[in-house]
C-alpha cells in the first residue's frame, strides 16, 4: 500500500518482512529503500531505529543520485536482542526551493520574477529560526528581503553551504509518510565471526604403552584445547558427550557385529545411565565438564555441544515417553534412516503425537547445558524436525539467554536452509563442501552473500560424515585450498579434526565417509609427530585465523565482491570493512597440482576508488608487497602458496618536485 508518498522495496527484509533480518552488535546494516513522490518537489527520507531499550534513534537517508529514487543509510544496532526500523518518507521544501531558485537564476530571472521565490524561501528560513544556527538563518532570510540588495546578494547566504547545511542537518519536512516497522534479530559478534574446531573428546586420551586408544575423558580434553587455542581457533565443537546405548550399536566402520570393546556411535544417545541431561561416565563428571568450560574461557574459546534430538533404543525416553516416538505397523519404533544409510542405532523422535510433552522435554534438556554455561549449540539434522518446534525453543530460550546461538548442520535443499535461518538458527552447514569450479564457487560466493540477512553460512571444509573428492585426490594443496577459500569466503568457517594432518582415505571408492570413521571409533593422533615431520597443516591455518583477526574486512560478508581474472582455474574476490576501510583482496588457485597465471582486474570503482588509481598491495602470505593499478599480473604455484591475501591501500599521491 503507497501513502501519501512512496515507500517501496525497504531492505533488509525477510519473507515480506514476516521474520527478522539478521545482524550482530556493530555491524554496519545497510538500510535501503525507493522513496518517491508526484511532480518534481524534492522528497527525503528517514530511517526511525529503535532497540531494546526503547530509545529513538533517526538516521537521514542519502538520495543516491542514480534516477531511481533510491535511498540508503547505515544504522549500527549496538545491543543484543530485537530492534524495530522503519523508513519515513517526507516532502523537503528547502531542496525544492533551493533547486527552482538556482536553476532560475541560471535562466537570468531577475529579483521581480523571482519575487514569489525570494519569499517562499525566507519563510522557509522562518520556520528554523529560534533554533540551531539562529544568526545565520536569520541574516539569510533578511537577505532574502533586502529589497535594496542585488539579486545573487539577496540569494548567495541562502545558498551558501554553511545554510545548506543547516537545512539539511534539520530539516523542514511536510507530508510525512511512515512505512511499515521491520524487525532485526541482533546477536553477538560470535554469531557472524568465528572459527570452528570439532573434536571428539573421547578420542583425546592417546595410546597406552602397547599403542591401543585410551578413552579421552574431560581433563584429556582440557589439555588438547592448548592446541586447538594456539591455531586461533574460536569455537570447540564436541559431538555429543551423553552416554551411548547399547542396543543396536554399530561397530568398527559402521558393522552391525560390534565387540564388548567397541564404543559405538555418539550420536546413539542414551543407556541406562541416561539421556540428553548426563555425561558419559567414560567422560568424566559435570564438575570435570565445568572445569573444562573453565580452561576453555582462560584460553578465550567457547565450547559449543551437539544438541543431537534424537535417542538410543535403551535411551529412558523409549521406556518413559514412547509417544516420542513413531511405532511401525509391526509394533516396532522406526529407527532413523538417511538411504542408501541406515541408523538402526537410532530412533527419530515424533513431535506431533504430544507436542506439549515433547516440547517441554526438549527445552529442559537444553536449558540443563545452557545454566552450565555453554552457549553454543550445533543442532544435528534440524531439518527432520518440524521448524516451528525450532522456531518456538530458540525464541524460548533467548528471551531469558539473548546470547545463545544455534547453528543448524543442515545439508538440505535451499527451501529448508533458508526456511532454519528464518526460524531463528544463528548460522547454517552450507554447499560449500560440493562447490570445486571455478564457476560453482563464484555462484556459491554470491548467494551466500545475497542470503546474509536470514541465513548465516558456516563454511566447514570437512565433518565427520564427510570426506569430498576433492580432499581424497587433491593432495595436500588442495586441503591448503579449501582452507585459504572457506576461511576468507565466510566470516565462520570450520575446520573437523584430521584435517590439519591430510586424513583423506575413504571407506570405500565413492564414498565419502572416512575408512575407520570417528564416528564409530577411538581416533588418537599425533599431533607434535606430524607437524615435526612436515606432515601439517597447522602453521597455515594458524596463518589464516591470525588474518581473519587482523583484518575486519575478512569479518564481513555484506561487502563481498568478485572480481575477474582470465583463468579458469584461479578465482578473486574481495571484502571491505565499512568502519575501518579495511581492504582484502583474494586470490586463489584451484588446481593443486600445476602453476596457474593470470591477470587480475580488479572493480576499483566497486571498491571505493578510481579507474587510474595506484593501489599498495601488500600480501599478508609471503609478506611482499606489489605497486597494483586495475589490472595485475598473478602466478600461483601450489607448491609455494595456494593463495595471495592482500591488503590494499591507495597510494598516496607524490608530490610534484621543482624542475631544477
Amino acid at each position: 500500500m503507497t501513502g501519501r508518498l512512496g515507500i517501496d522495496d525497504v531492505t533488509p527484509q525477510v519473507a515480506g518482512g514476516r521474520d527478522p533480518a539478521k545482524a550482530v552488535v556493530g555491524e554496519h546494516v545497510p538500510i535501503t529503500a525507493t522513496v518517491w513522490r508526484e511532480g518534481h518537489d524534492a522528497v527525503a527520507a528517514t530511517v526511525v531505529w529503535w532497540g531494546p531499550d526503547g530509545r529513538e534513534r533517526t538516521t537521514r537517508m542519502t538520495d543516491l543520485a542514480d534516477g531511481l529514487d533510491h535511498f540508503a543509510a547505515t544504522i549500527v544496532p549496538d545491543d543484543v536482542g530485537l530492534w524495530t526500523f522503519r523508513v519515513d518518507a517526507w516532502g523537503d521544501p528547502w531542496a525544492t526551493w533551493t533547486h527552482a531558485a538556482s536553476v532560475k537564476r541560471a535562466a537570468g530571472q531577475g529579483a521581480d520574477e523571482l519575487a514569489n521565490d525570494l519569499e517562499i524561501g525566507a519563510r522557509l528560513l522562518d520556520l528554523k529560526i529560534g533554533r540551531r544556527r539562529k544568526g545565520l538563518l536569520k541574516d539569510a532570510a533578511t537577505a532574502l528581503r533586502a529589497t535594496e540588495l542585488p539579486i545573487d546578494d539577496r540569494l548567495a547566504l541562502a545558498l551558501g553551504p554553511e545554510v545548506q547545511q543547516a537545512m539539511h542537518d534539520d530539516p523542514v519536512r511536510e507530508l510525512i509518510t511512515e512505512g511499515e516497522p521491520l524487525v532485526l534479530d541482533v546477536d553477538r559478534t560470535r554469531a557472524a565471526f568465528g572459527s570452528w574446531y570439532e573434536l571428539f573428546p573421547r578420542s583425546t586420551g592417546g595410546v597406552d604403552p602397547a599403542g591401543n586408544p585410551r578413552h579421552g575423558t574431560f581433563k584429556t580434553t582440557t589439555k588438547a584445547l592448548d592446541r586447538v587455542a594456539q591455531m586461533g581457533f574460536d569455537v570447540v565443537y564436541f559431538p555429543p558427550i551423553h552416554p551411548i546405548g547399547r542396543i543396536n550399536r554399530k561397530g568398527k566402520d559402521n558393522t552391525l557385529t560390534p565387540t564388548p570393546d567397541d564404543v559405538g556411535s555418539p550420536w546413539a544417545i542414551g543407556a541406562v545411565e541416561g539421556g540428553h541431561d548426563t555425561i558419559h561416565p567414560e567422560l568424566g563428571t559435570m564438575k570435570d565438564f565445568d572445569a573444562l568450560i573453565k580452561r576453555a574461557k582462560a584460553l578465550d574459546l567457547e565450547i559449543a555441544l551437539d544438541l543431537a534430538l534424537q535417542a538410543a533404543p535403551d535411551h529412558p525416553w523409549a521406556a518413559e515417553h514412547p509417544e516420542f516416538f513413531t511405532v511401525l505397523p509391526d509394533g516396532t519404533i522406526a529407527y532413523a534412516e538417511n538411504p542408501p544409510k541406515k541408523y538402526q542405532d537410532i530412533y527419530p523422535l515424533n513431535f506431533d503425537n504430544d507436542p506439549d510433552a515433547a516440547y517441554a522435554e526438549m527445552l529442559r534438556v537444553t536449558m540443563v547445558w545452557v545454566e552450565r554455561g555453554v552457549r553454543i549449540f550445533r543442532v544435528d539434522n534440524p531439518h527432520t524436525k518440524p521448524t516451528n518446534f525450532w522456531a518456538w525453543l530458540i525464541a524460548t530460550v533467548k528471551k531469558t539467554h539473548p546470547d545463545v546461538l544455534f547453528l543448524a548442520e543442515a545439508f538440505t535443499r535451499p527451501a529448508r536452509l533458508y526456511g532454519l535461518g528464518r526460524a531463528g538458527f544463528t548460522q547454517s552447514y552450507t554447499y560449500f563442501t560440493w562447490r570445486t569450479t571455478k564457476a560453482e564457487i563464484i555462484d556459491f560466493a554470491e548467494e551466500i552473500r545475497d542470503h546474509w540477512d536470514e541465513s548465516r553460512p558456516n563454511l566447514f571444509v570437512n565433518t565427520p560424515d564427510i570426506l569430498p573428492e576433492h580432499l581424497q585426490v587433491g593432495g595436500p594443496a588442495m586441503f591448503a585450498i579449501r582452507a585459504a577459500l572457506a576461511s576468507t569466503l565466510s566470516p565462520t568457517w570450520g575446520v573437523y579434526s584430521g584435517f590439519e594432518i591430510y586424513e583423506h582415505e575413504p571407506q570405500k571408492p565413492g564414498s565419502e565417509e572416512y575408512l575407520h570413521s570417528e564416528k564409530f571409533e577411538l581416533r588418537p593422533r599425533d599431533w607434535a609427530a606430524a607437524l615435526e615431520e612436515g606432515r601439517s597443516l597447522e602453521p597455515w591455518i594458524t596463518r589464516l585465523n591470525e588474518i581473519r583477526r587482523d583484518h575486519p574486512a575478512l569479518q564481513q560478508m555484506r561487502t563481498l565482491h568478485v572480481h575477474d581474472v582470465d583463468h579458469e582455474a584461479l578465482v578473486a574476490y574481495s571484502k571491505q570493512d565499512p568502519a575501518t576501510g579495511d581492504t582484502v583482496l583474494v586470490v586463489v588457485t584451484l588446481d593443486p597440482h600445476e602453476a596457474r597465471e593470470g591477470t587480475v582486474h580488479i572493480d576499483l570503482p566497486a571498491l571505493g576508488l578510481a579507474w587510474d588509481d595506484r593501489l599498495v598491495a601488500h600480501d599478508e602470505v609471503t609478506g611482499e608487497s606489489y605497486d597494483w593499478g586495475a589490472a595485475n599480473y598473478v602466478r600461483l604455484d601450489p607448491t609455494r602458496a595456494v593463495a595471495h591475501i592482500l591488503s590494499l591501500q591507495r597510494r598516496p599521491e607524490e608530490p610534484e618536485r621543482e624542475l631544477t
